[in-house]
């Protein structure tokens, strides 16, 4: 039988002034640079925070192909249980840079909607990030609290 022991690994990714992610463009350029090593494959992060909305830790849970990465609860709470953060904020890239959400991101929201709600903790957006130019809106992500769906 093999027993696993969890560790938390910390790599600093930011030094300086505190930065409070409040909307969902600052979410999502502070998810930015976790793209730019595997820039044409989907993958899926965590932003651990604190009661102030403060980032505490930033994780990949997933790394997929193209066009899409699994991702489950599971992961992402694991995450966040073990970097004791008080809510979440999740997030991936679209490496076509066409951030519309497809129908397996709008059921992984749900998901995880429901599994922070068990756990008691705040699930406060899902972004999905793309590129400004392939974006019909123009912004350069998609977010699922702007459109009521968390």
């Amino acid at each position: 039988m093999r027993i696993y022991e969890a560790s938390i690994r910390y790599n600093l990714i930011s030094k300086g002034e505190k930065v409070i992610l409040n909307q969902p463009a600052l979410a999502a350029d502070y998810l930015r640079s976790g793209f730019e090593s595997h820039p044409t494959q989907e993958s899926f992060w965590v932003i651990l925070l604190d009661r102030r909305n403060h980032p505490i830790g930033r994780t990949m849970v997933s790394l997929g192909t193209l066009t899409s990465s699994l991702v489950h609860p599971r992961e992402v709470l694991r995450a966040a249980i073990l970097g004791s953060a008080a809510a979440i904020i999740v997030g991936h890239n679209h490496p076509s840079g066409d951030p519309t959400p497809s129908q397996a991101d709008i059921q992984v929201t749900r998901q995880l909607r429901e599994a922070c709600r068990a756990v008691d903790i705040d699930l406060l957006d899902h972004v999905i990030v793309g590129e400004v130019e392939a974006d019909p809106t123009g912004r350069g992500y998609y977010s699922f609290r702007e459109a009521g769906l968390v």
